[in-house]
């Protein structure tokens, strides 16, 4: 249904490139689309080493220099290579299969607040994510004990956006009254209607939620609410959120504005007061991309999770037999 779906909207898309358009009073500088949208369409990506908060050592600086970038940024791709895995560990892969990026000038991808660090959060929202936690690294008792991500459903928004170990990559296209994003990991596509446009059913949550678009100046806004309440996970790894997903309360802001031909100015901002004690809002550049979109076929349907579970229970039967030696 997705690739029906985002065929048909390719298809609009060619046939809306012949409709005319006037620009008057409007800027020469952004690239346009020929009905007069700023043209945001194309492939990009935004895969960096830049960690979401930022780290003790960089607590008064919010950007690095050019030479401070030029010796972290060799520090910090030596400290996160999986080729240094070692003590018998083995990991899932070593350098050649991820595509880690570079650091940017900014300390962090979270730049309000000013700290570049999350915000506190509730009570309540620390014993569920500790609970949920406590089950993922132990061995699984079923299928609800894996986050979405090992579960291949979706990394949720905002984690869909934000960058990490690889195929961080997304195709944008756009038709008068739609903006379609497709992306790489966990092969979510995203179809946002703009304002005026029908938007989902009211009261029928979402893994990612409801999303309307609408253009502030050059700026394209898309605001979504209705997230499921089985979507609601947050889990790290190494500052890199496996799988970031809003709950029932959660609104989620994003900003795309294009700079220029090769740069997309791209940030969100997060509110969700069941969850975190105040807003938060994250900046992640993103870039043209040459490369093609390639299929991420990950899916729930694989062998991985019955095998995850049987191997968990053989492991429990053969410590079992040892006990009752």
């Amino acid at each position: 249904m997705k690739r029906q779906t985002l065929t048909a909207l390719i298809a609009v898309v060619g046939m809306a490139w012949a409709a005319p358009v006037s620009l008057q009073g409007q800027s020469s500088d952004v690239p346009r689309t020929p009905w007069g949208d700023p043209d945001l369409q194309g492939l990009w990506t935004n895969t960096t080493t830049t960690p979401m908060e930022r780290p003790d050592d960089l607590a008064d600086k919010e950007s690095l220099s050019s030479e401070e970038l030029a010796v972290r940024d060799a520090e910090v791709a030596e400290a996160v290579s999986f080729d240094n895995i070692s003590d018998g560990n083995v990991g899932a892969y070593n350098e050649f299969w991820v595509e880690r990026g570079a650091l940017i000038t900014q300390t962090s991808l979270i730049v309000d607040p000013a700290d570049g660090k999350l915000p506190p959060m509730t009570e309540e929202a620390q014993r569920k994510t500790q609970e949920f936690i406590a089950r993922w690294v132990a061995p699984p008792e079923s299928w609800e004990d894996m986050n979405l991500y090992d579960r291949c459903i979706t990394r949720g928004l905002p984690g869909a956006m934000i960058p990490g170990f690889y195929n961080h990559n997304y195709l944008i296209l756009q038709t008068p009254d739609h903006v379609v994003l497709q992306v790489e990991m966990i092969h979510d596509t995203r179809i946002i209607p703009l304002a005026g446009r029908q938007q989902a059913p009211a009261g029928i949550p979402e893994w990612m939620g409801h999303s309307q678009g609408r253009w502030e100046g050059d700026t394209l806004v898309v605001e979504t609410e209705g997230f499921a309440a089985k979507a609601e996970q947050r889990v790290a790894l190494a500052n890199f959120f496996l799988t970031f997903s809003g709950g029932p309360n959660a609104r989620l802001v994003e900003r795309f504005t294009r700079l220029d031909d090769g740069t997309l100015d791209y940030r969100f901002t997060v509110s969700d007061p069941t969850v975190d004690t105040r807003e938060w809002t994250a900046a992640i550049p993103m870039q043209a991309y040459d490369e093609p979109l390639y299929e991420y076929a990950c899916h729930e349907g694989n062998y991985a999770m019955p095998n995850i579970l049987a191997g968990a229970r053989a492991d429990e039967a053969e410590a079992d037999g040892q006990q009752g030696r």
